[in-house]
């Protein structure tokens, strides 16, 4: 018992050795394998992260430059678009004058509307739908537009829609009066604007051109001038906060408008309407199928005194079509219907290419005496015997001349005034293709004239390796080449103008209408194409033509005329093109100052011979033109006249009085017409029919306009007076109130209005006598 006791009580001094508990060994961490645990970063990851850091950090900077540095200025722009409102102020369109200071296009006063659809609102949602059905209801009425259509602009999310452009002042006053009448305040504007006018609507259409509905130059001087005729644009700025609502008290900022500067032609508006009359009568008298053209060129400065095409089209309402397009123009397709209005507004002037046929005869003819290969008066230097034949390839080809009758031999003056084809080719073969080509260049006939109208087409050549015997003939005597009339009259104005070529100028100064400062456009020499001495003998040629030869036609007594008919016939590819009838005439030949070239298109009358229908056209348009200008008359033919003819040159009665005129006139040897209505002492006289400078016989009529007595009768038919004679005639035609000027003797022949055609009272008729010409080219 003790010893259990003892042993039970007293401590033991041995410890025991105690093993771990161990309930899963895969958890024991062997000190000797790696280091590894998810609570701390591993380094190799924590430098993959430091550089993903540095590249987008990178990506940022390269990001803020390219904002900051590249794109700055059109962030700062979209901004500055974003925080302002600009109202524009459109500038006024220069005005086109006349070279005597007539307008001859004109910019009015006018305005736009348009409406900002969010503003249009009323107190709640059915409020505002009934106020934009008004005013739909109301601008649809104002100005004659569909309602619909009206309708969904007013109801348009957009900021800004245009109801009306161009409007007149007094539907401006109906829509002020509206909209006070319906407590309309904000939501329609009225906005300044202006609006091209044509105060002579048709007159010269071809030359100025139009614009469109934004004010834009489309055709003619209006594009080519477009920049200068236009001025800069100005406008007020005002400020707006995110919420695009104006902020109230904010300083606006005006910058005005820049208005276009003027342009004076050198158009005279007294030429162009003269021109106008004459070609419309040529072509609806010979039947026109592709109408006609005429321009009038001073040589000495290559001003433009006039140029017009025939069918014409109103300035005014420039997509309508004329009454050439207008009878079948319904039928026709989208495509078809702009291709015919573009048609009717392309200068024939300047963008038409035509073969001149025989005209182009001066331009041989001064290559040949320039290069000494003939002389004007060498008798028998050429024989025509009807034809000339070439060898073209394996074939032989032989073409003809005009006339059926041979010519024989003749000089170069014969053959001019005679129109010769095969002088002329012989004349081609002599001077050679590569020689004649160097004379085309200089006369600048394959180049564009550089006239400064929109739409000018260059001329087409046979490429000088291509020229074989048939084409150097051919292009001797102006056929198989094309080239403009522009290009055309530029060379022949050169001879007129002792050799010296000159840029063809439209454009005579331009006008500041901010400063009134004017800035002339300056005439531009060229080049000089052939001596003083050739220029002179070819004119004296040209004079011959005239007076004895095709060119009979277009003679103006009084006054010294040189021409040169042409006839060009089409290729059988083109045989629907029909011929080209045209004359060229030039006055005086000593000192030039006018140059005419007149071409008819397709002509299907009686007669395509230029000498037969054109020269008629240019005498009349030169028997006035001439006097207007001051050009003294030649005074031994006006005395050869005077004594064979008793004739008498009509005096400048305008802006006399009505009794000063009358007065005038009778001792002059001329009766007068007029009906006055007024006093005849303070009545001016302000229009004369026949004009200043044409001869007439002895107690011919001269009827005269005052400003209270402006009707005209022009439905006179002319009488039909072939086979009369002289005291015939002139009693058949003073019968109908009109005028006779004759030359020659025995029964008249010819004469230059037909029968049955209708002209004005007072017309003049000129009729030959004994006179059998032959058709000329």
């Amino acid at each position: 018992m003790n010893k259990n006791k003892t042993s039970k009580g007293k401590k033991s001094n041995v410890r025991k050795k105690r093993t771990p508990k161990v309930t899963n060994t895969k958890n024991v961490i062997k000190m000797k394998t790696p280091f590894k645990t998810k609570n701390l970063i591993h380094t190799k990851k924590l430098l993959a992260g430091f550089i993903i850091i540095l590249i987008v950090f990178a990506l940022l900077l390269v990001k803020i430059g390219y904002l900051q540095f590249v794109d700055g200025n059109n962030l700062k722009e979209l901004a500055y678009k974003q925080q302002t409102i600009n109202q524009i102020i459109s500038p006024k369109r220069g005005n086109i004058l006349d070279a005597t200071g007539k307008s001859l296009a004109i910019s009015a006063q006018v305005d736009t509307v348009t409406i900002n659809p969010e503003k249009i609102i009323g107190k709640d949602d059915q409020d505002t739908e009934r106020i934009k059905q008004n005013v739909a209801t109301g601008l649809s009425e104002i100005f004659s537009l569909d309602f619909n259509e009206t309708l969904q602009k007013v109801k348009s999310e957009a900021k800004v829609e245009t109801i009306a452009r161009k409007v007149e002042q007094e539907q401006i006053d109906k829509l002020k009066k509206w909209m006070e009448d319906n407590d309309i305040k904000i939501g329609i504007n009225i906005d300044e604007d202006s609006k091209r006018y044509y105060p002579y609507n048709t007159v010269a259409s071809h030359v100025l051109g139009f614009c469109g509905n934004d004010n834009q130059g489309l055709t003619g001087i209006e594009s080519k001038w477009d920049s200068v005729l236009t001025g800069t644009p100005g406008k007020i700025v005002s400020y707006q906060a995110g919420n695009q609502d104006e902020i109230p008290n904010t300083e606006e900022k005006y910058i005005a408008a820049q208005n276009g500067s003027d342009l004076t032609l050198t158009l005279d508006l007294n030429i162009q309407s003269i021109i106008e009359k004459y070609l419309k009568e040529a072509v609806d008298n010979n039947l026109c199928g592709r109408g006609g053209n005429v321009i009038v060129m001073n040589p000495k400065n290559g001003d433009i005194l006039g140029m017009a095409s025939y069918p014409d089209y109103n300035l005014n309402d420039p997509f309508t079509p004329n009454e050439k397009i207008a009878k079948n123009y319904e039928q026709l397709s989208q495509e078809e219907k702009v291709n015919e209005l573009y048609e009717m507004w392309r200068s024939k002037s300047v963008s038409e290419l035509y073969e001149p046929g025989s005209v182009f005869k001066v331009i041989t003819s001064s290559v040949a005496l320039e290069e000494d290969i003939t002389e004007t008066d060498i008798d028998g230097n050429f024989l025509c015997t009807g034809a000339e034949e070439f060898k073209d390839r394996e074939n032989v080809v032989k073409i003809e001349c005009w006339s059926d009758v041979p010519h024989g031999y003749q000089s170069l003056r014969k053959a001019l005034c005679n129109s010769c084809n095969p002088a002329f080719m012989q004349l081609g073969r002599k001077i050679g293709a590569e020689t004649l080509y160097k004379y085309y260049e200089a006369f600048g006939l394959f180049d564009k004239t550089g006239i400064e109208i929109a739409g000018e087409e260059n001329s087409l050549f046979t490429p000088l390796a291509n020229v074989a015997p048939v084409e150097l003939a051919t292009m001797s005597f102006g056929q198989r080449l094309n080239i403009t009339p522009i290009q055309m009259i530029t060379a022949v104005s050169a001879i007129a103008n002792d050799g010296m070529l000159m840029k063809p100028r439209i454009v005579k100064s331009i006008t500041n209408t901010e400063t009134n400062a004017v800035t002339e456009v300056p005439s531009t020499s060229v080049r000089q194409v052939i001596s003083k001495e050739t220029s002179q003998k070819v004119k004296s040629m040209m004079e011959s033509v005239v007076v004895e030869g095709t060119g009979k036609n277009g003679a103006v007594a009084g006054y010294s005329i040189g021409g040169k008919t042409g006839t060009s016939e089409p290729t059988e590819a083109n045989k629907h093109e029909g011929y080209v009838a045209s004359y060229v005439g030039i006055s005086p030949i000593e000192d030039t100052q006018v140059a005419l070239l007149l071409t008819l298109y397709d002509p299907q009358g009686k007669s395509h011979q230029g000498g037969t229908i054109a020269g008629p056209v240019v005498s009349q348009m030169l028997s006035e033109i001439l006097p207007y200008l001051g050009v003294p008359s030649d005074a031994d033919e006006a005395a050869k006249d005077n004594g064979a003819n008793n004739l008498i040159v009509v005096p400048d009665v305008r802006n006399k009085t009505v009794t000063e005129a009358q007065k005038v006139l009778k001792n002059t040897g001329l009766d007068s017409k007029i009906t006055v209505q007024g006093d005849p002492n303070t009545l001016l006289v302000e229009d004369q029919v026949p004009k200043p400078g044409v001869s007439l016989q002895k107690n011919s009529i001269v009827v005269l306009y005052s400003s209270e007595n402006t009707v005209r009768t022009s439905n006179i038919t002319v009488p039909d007076l072939k086979g009369m004679t002289l005291a015939e005639a002139t009693n058949a035609v003073k019968a109908k109130g009109l005028n006779i000027t004759y030359e020659g003797a025995g029964v008249v022949t010819s004469q230059d209005y037909s029968k049955d055609s209708t002209v004005e009272e007072g017309t003049v008729i000129k009729v030959t006598l004994k006179q059998n010409l032959t058709n000329a080219q």
